[in-house]
């Protein structure tokens, strides 16, 4: 234990997002989120975007995995591996169920209240994300989503309604997550709420790059704004910013691959950081905005406002790594929010999603050594078909080298002198694909019995991995 290179304080743990494992999309109070407006899909066939909720349509997000009524269970299985800290993200709609209401919902509040407390009793540090994806379909509909500046004050209402809430019981907070999702077309949807004219599913929206960033920039003034408030509010809080890491390497050492993935990392992952953490807008944005004639309607206070809520750790998600060509013959591969050309060192996951764990050392470095904050891997894991062996066991070993090699190099990093505070795997328990909309993609330590259908008895079973990641968290790491 004592020859651990993870810290003694480090926070071992797992994380969800609401919308992907409550459930109960319409109890208690809570209203329609953007995601619960999402038909199922598969890796093949996109998710539909619906203005209404059609019938004998399957909505994955509405029973989800029931977390909802099982949370008990399921925290009990969380403690039981060990986790010292279970990131989870709040339903805004249990809060607001327009987004648009002066008063909270209190029967939403009281469900967060009820899972915090359950969370103390284990000695679990809850890491809440505000926003994740669920934001109200009210805002959407009334808005076009974070396209509306008057979403900013619906926004705060929401945030300084949670921060006062739960002052004593969250100490931990993200502001949106994946925000950089909303550089990209795919994210118009999902990660700022826009809905087009003419959009019909997920992954062909009708794009519109400057409403797209201009929704951006209504996040980046939230998110500051929030920052300062919740500091207000209570001077313990860790608020942070939460990134989809893209790492992109060039595929050849062509000075125009070497450009290209500069370029890439720096309007996909480091745009988004550089306004979090440094408070400004950066340099090579400029070009950027001009090429694509995006030009944005910055108010008078607002770049202020950004300069003064910058965040106080660095969170992202890691789950792969692409290559970078000028060359447009070659092969493309898949990846989280866009893929990118095949790299022949490197093995791929069932999705074609490829597994570069070195990549993830490169990354720590690559944001450390760019910020100087204290940094999280809050997402990062393998998305797999699990078999049920008939004595009901499940032998997933695949994902256990693929998070062993991962916290190696986690590992290899704290050598290298980054300051990283935890480790929080995605999908620790099964639960649904947001892009997808899948089940049979599995992530989890813990098995959900139900389909891509929706059907199942939605019982939980431990995985090989959920007793191998008990050893992990209880030897510091030490045994992988």
């Amino acid at each position: 234990m004592s020859n651990s290179v993870f810290p003694k304080n480090f926070l071992w743990g797992g994380a969800t997002a609401a919308n992907q494992f409550e459930g109960a999309w319409n109890v208690d109070g809570k209203g329609p989120s953007t995601s619960d407006m999402l038909s199922g899909g598969t890796h093949t066939v996109p998710r539909r975007i619906t203005r209404t909720i059609e019938d004998g349509v399957h909505y994955p997000s509405h029973e989800a995995i029931d977390f909802y009524h099982r949370y008990k269970e399921d925290i009990k299985l969380f403690a039981e591996m060990g986790f010292k800290t279970f990131r989870l993200s709040i339903n805004w709609t249990r809060i607001f169920p327009t987004g648009m209401e002066q008063e909270p919902n209190e029967a939403g509040l009281k469900f967060y209240d009820d899972v915090f407390d359950e969370l103390k009793k284990y000695n679990i540090e809850p890491l809440v994300t505000i926003s994740h994806y669920e934001m109200p379909f009210g805002l959407t509909q009334e808005y076009n989503g974070w396209a509306g500046r008057e979403v900013i004050e619906h926004f705060m209402r929401y945030a300084e309604t949670l921060f006062t809430r739960y002052k004593d019981k969250v100490k931990y907070w993200l502001t949106f997550n994946e925000i950089n999702c909303g550089t990209v077309p795919f994210g118009g949807y999902l990660a700022l709420g826009i809905l087009n004219e003419g959009t019909q599913d997920f992954l062909h929206q009708v794009d519109d790059p400057q409403l797209r960033f201009q929704a951006l920039h209504h996040q980046f003034v939230a998110s500051a704004k929030a920052v300062a408030l919740g500091h207000e509010i209570n001077p313990d809080f860790k608020i942070g910013c939460m990134i989809a890491y893209m790492t992109a390497y060039p595929y050849t050492c062509n000075p125009d691959d070497i450009l290209l993935a500069q370029d890439h990392m720096n309007m996909r992952n480091n745009f988004c950081g550089d306004i979090h953490v440094r408070g400004e807008y950066p340099y090579y944005a400029k070009r950027y905005f001009a090429e694509n004639n995006i030009k944005l309607d910055i108010k008078e206070g607002d770049l202020e406002v950004i300069k003064q809520g910058t965040v106080d750790y660095y969170t992202f998600s890691y789950y792969m790594s692409n290559c970078v060509s000028a060359d447009p013959t070659l092969d493309n591969t898949s990846g989280n929010i866009n893929g990118g050309v095949k790299n022949p060192y490197l093995e791929a996951s069932d999705w074609g999603w490829q597994i570069d764990p070195k990549g993830l050392r490169y990354s720590l470095n690559e944001i450390y050594g760019r910020y100087q904050i204290p940094l999280m891997v809050v997402e990062n894991g393998l998305g797999a078909f699990d078999k049920v062996e008939d004595d009901g066991s499940i032998n997933d070993s695949y994902r256990i080298d693929y998070l062993k090699s991962h916290i190696e190099q986690m590992g290899e990093a704290l050598k290298d002198g980054v300051e990283l505070w935890g480790y929080t795997p995605w999908g620790c328990i099964d639960l649904v694909s947001a892009s997808t909309g899948e089940m049979e993609k599995r992530y989890g330590f813990i098995y959900v019995d139900k389909d891509n259908k929706g059907q199942g008895t939605l019982d939980r079973k431990r995985k090989a991995s959920f007793f191998w990641y008990q050893k992990v968290i209880e030897s510091q790491g030490e045994q992988l």
